[in-house]
């Protein structure tokens, strides 16, 4: 199981980690990362980086694309040669996903048209703009192509994509292997119940990608 998971200059570190940390746990699964060239590539912090073991252009295909969001997903939605790999690995995948504005860069090599998607709740309007319809869903899946929202959703998605891959007892078991059982101190996880003086507080509005 070949997962590739490319990243960009300003991503968001658990976009990528996030599913990485379900999947490498697959059967014989292979987790690459890769970038433009092979090296350290900084995430939106600037104060973490991830290695690129791989160059784009050493990937022929992938079972599994994950590709993740972050302040960068602004200028990768318009590489064109970063689009172009990803529309030429999407025909080899079983699955072809992202993590909250990533679905942006899917959208950018024009994977979403006509189909629903999420991402993180302050870049709706911009993804609707590359032709998909925004979806509140957590986790959307069309056909082989699954977006998760924001940040922390990558593990959802991680987690329902290892189900469709390996079974859900499979998947159940890489849960309880990392201990994901969720509670979180404060019901604030989405703009609609944090209301709109925490969405005040985030400093974002929409069109601005973050995660």
């Amino acid at each position: 199981m070949d997962i590739v998971i490319p990243i960009f200059p300003e991503f968001t570190a658990l976009d990528a980690i996030g599913p990485y940390e379900v999947l490498r746990l697959l059967p014989e699964a292979k987790v690459t990362f890769a970038a433009a060239e092979r090296g350290i590539v900084r995430t939106d912090s600037q104060m973490v980086g991830l290695h690129a073991d791989a160059a784009l252009a050493e990937i022929e295909s992938a079972d599994v694309l994950v590709v993740p969001g972050g302040w960068g997903t602004r200028a990768a939605m318009t590489d064109e040669t970063l689009l172009a790999w990803v529309r030429r690995i999407h025909e080899t995948t079983q699955f072809t996903t992202s993590v909250c504005t990533g679905s942006l860069v899917l959208g950018g090599a024009g994977l979403l048209t006509g189909l629903k998607a999420t991402t993180h709740w302050a870049n709706t309007d911009l993804l609707e703009r590359t032709g998909a319809t925004y979806s509140a869903e957590r986790v959307v899946q069309q056909g082989k192509i699954i977006t998760a929202a924001g940040v922390s959703a990558g593990i959802d998605m991680a987690l329902t994509l290892a189900a469709l891959i390996a079974g859900e007892d499979a998947a159940k078991a890489i849960q309880l292997g990392i201990e994901y059982d969720p509670q979180p101190p404060f019901d604030a996880g989405s703009p609609e119940k944090a209301g709109p003086e925490i969405v005040a507080l985030t400093g974002m509005h929409r069109d601005r990608p973050k995660g």
